[in-house]
């Protein structure tokens, strides 16, 4: 780096503590954690140095098990470092609460993702970091700068080391192809499957597999996805596949949502094992469970603030 550490101030949320902890140890500084609550639950953010033009990032996932408490940390995090005169302030969010979200798919209902973005440029947020955001086009929802860093490059290597034999690259739906198709090619796989699902937009988190394009008898099967919430979609890809022949399938996720009784299906189905990151925190049972495997954002996060903070290229370190 061209610049100290001295220069930039590193500030974390609640939902992104261990994250932040992590992040920390590869730049070297520490990490504030300003949050705290008042006796009647109010959000109380007090940072403990002094920010004035400096460039301040601040890491909160908008996460589960509370989003809306997290999005509130983070405002309450951006209006104090705004307050305190901060040079420049660019907020990192591993997972974007209600960035499903991100059209009118039923009458009368909000396009929520546009809103929380448009919230952070009005609170005077210079730059967003993103991690896999579910649609790449949220960026176009705001008129400041926006990241979004691909998760594959912690995944691929990771893969590239296993060294699978007879790999076969899968989406769980429509929507997933281009991811998948990436994947394929990064890792030189001997080909692509996608399953057709069926989704009532009336229904919420009610999904079924119905068909699958593609040949994977015989075959070391990867599913990509970006996230996993109540585990239906992943796991009746899995067990569609495993159906028409894979020898095993694999599950690479960027998010591990695991709702309602996500961690329960995920034991039961066919999958062998489910690779995560951690831009969300694990709960105790899913650390737990031994088809879960996390892979760390926190070295890339770091990465990129390192470029972020210098006016180094994003671009040339991560898109593979």
């Amino acid at each position: 780096m061209a610049n100290s550490n001295d220069h930039f101030v590193l500030i974390s949320g609640t939902a992104s503590a261990s994250l932040s902890e992590n992040i920390a140890k590869y730049l070297k500084t520490k990490v504030y954690m300003p949050v705290s609550c008042f006796a009647d639950g109010e959000i109380d953010v007090q940072i403990p140095v002094n920010v004035r033009k400096r460039h301040v990032f601040i890491i909160q996932s908008a996460c589960p098990p509370d989003v809306n408490k997290a999005y509130v940390e983070l405002f309450a995090m951006i209006n104090a470092a705004k307050l305190a005169s901060a040079g420049e302030i660019t907020v990192m969010i591993p997972y974007f609460g209600y960035s499903r979200q991100d059209r009118k798919d039923r009458p009368r209902t909000p396009i929520m993702a546009s809103v929380m973005a448009k919230l952070l440029e009005s609170l005077g947020v210079d730059r967003i970091v993103t991690v896999d955001i579910h649609t790449e086009q949220s960026a176009g929802f705001v008129n400041i700068p926006w990241d979004n860093l691909p998760a594959s490059f912690v995944f691929i290597p990771k893969f590239k080391a296993m060294g699978l034999k007879d790999l076969v690259i899968a989406s769980p739906d429509k929507g997933g192809v281009p991811r998948a198709t990436f994947y394929n090619k990064k890792l030189s796989a001997e080909g692509l499957a996608i399953v057709y699902k069926e989704r009532d937009v009336q229904t919420k988190n009610i999904s079924q597999a119905l068909a699958m394009i593609g040949d994977v008898t015989g075959s070391e099967v990867v599913l990509i996805d970006d996230m996993i919430d109540t585990g239906g979609t992943i796991c009746n890809a899995a067990d569609l596949m495993m159906q028409r022949g894979a020898k095993a399938v694999r599950a690479v996720v960027t998010h591990g949502v695991f709702s309602n009784n996500a961690l329960d299906k995920i034991t039961k189905s066919a999958l062998k094992e489910v690779y995560v990151t951690d831009t969300i925190p694990l709960s105790k049972e899913a650390r737990s469970n031994p088809k879960i495997k996390v892979v760390s954002v926190a070295e890339m996060l770091s990465g990129a603030i390192k470029r972020i903070h210098t006016g180094e290229s994003i671009s040339e370190k991560y898109y593979l």
